[in-house]
């Protein structure tokens, strides 16, 4: 075998992984790891690494083990090592990292337990979350949001997160979510509680918020795909975590806001594909299914659309038949 043989050879090899950092999962997962890599420059390695990588070993290995049970396959657990490294940079690294595995696992196994039409209802992450502060009064600081650094470091976070929510095709929902989440605490502090909405707007909670609209609120199995569903969603997402904010004022109230939008969009999606399966009685004919109509009227989708479908197909792929 020749030298140029056998470098051809070794880079067949790695066209997977090559392809896999191309896809937006694989983005998400390299724009995250560098967020934790900066942010441990403050908080410390020795302190950050057996919870990030226990979390994300856990998430990978439960992931695996209950694909091969319920499907019969393996795969590489890419959304496993996502749920765990969120969880991992969202929950206090001073918190046992044993506490940030065990949630890591309640994600993954979120993904089983909730699911509808072949997809999970529930962001894992934002689920996990919650049940793990009633679980361990687990507490969550975002480290991995930068909200330990200096202010101008907003900006790398700022960054990353456009980036991402541009490659998955959600931009218009994290902006719609953050313009009416910013709108409504500026309105609190207006007419009622000023203190506690200022609060809002320092650090760590505006990093929290950017963490959350641009890598939590966009997940692409949980989140409509077309850009009107998606402003609806992020603006009613905003309205629910600012109610669990006033109203119960806990740590959670930005993943428990996620949820509550994640179980409408589900019943949303789940009533629509209803409507257009449902009988028309009057002509005694099924009504057919209603294809989204083209912004000439033509029926068919608009391109952009189009592009968030073939997105969202492109990071949640097919599950592997028997």
């Amino acid at each position: 075998m020749t030298a140029s043989t056998r470098t051809f050879a070794i880079g067949s090899q790695f066209q997977p992984v090559k392809r896999f950092f191309r896809t937006p999962k694989g983005l998400l997962l390299v724009a995250l790891a560098l967020l934790a890599a900066v942010a441990a420059t403050h908080e410390g390695v020795r302190l950050i690494l057996p919870g990030v990588f226990g979390a994300m070993l856990a998430a990978a290995l439960l992931d695996v083990g209950l694909a091969r049970i319920v499907r019969g396959a393996w795969f590489f657990p890419s959304g496993a090592l996502l749920s765990g490294l969120i969880v991992a940079l969202i929950i206090s690294p001073t918190e046992s990292p044993r506490v940030a595995a065990v949630t890591a696992m309640l994600a993954v196994n979120s993904k089983y337990l909730f699911r509808a039409r072949g997809k999970h209802i529930f962001n894992p992450a934002a689920l996990a979350l919650v049940a793990a502060y009633f679980l361990f009064a687990s507490g969550q600081s975002w480290w991995g949001a930068l909200a330990n650094l200096p202010a101008p470091f907003v900006v790398a976070l700022l960054a990353a997160g456009v980036f991402i929510a541009d490659r998955v095709n959600k931009l218009p929902m994290a902006l719609a979510f953050l313009g009416c989440y910013l709108l409504l605490f500026t309105l609190v502090a207006f007419v009622g509680d000023a203190g506690r909405a200022a609060e809002i707007f320092r650090a760590p909670d505006i990093n929290a918020a950017l963490f959350f609209a641009f890598f939590m609120l966009t997940d692409p199995p949980t989140s409509p795909a077309r850009y009107r569903d998606q402003a609806l969603f992020g603006v009613g997402v905003a309205v629910a975590c600012v109610a669990m904010y006033l109203t119960l004022g806990a740590l959670y109230f930005l993943p428990a806001g996620l949820l509550i939008g994640n179980g409408w969009e589900a019943w949303r999606r789940t009533r629509t594909r209803s409507r257009a399966s449902s009988p028309n009685i009057g002509a005694g004919k099924r009504t057919p299914a209603a294809s989204p109509a083209r912004a000439d009227g033509r029926g068919e989708r608009p391109a952009s659309d189009r592009r968030a479908l073939a997105v969202e197909h492109a990071v949640s792929p097919p599950r592997p038949s028997r």
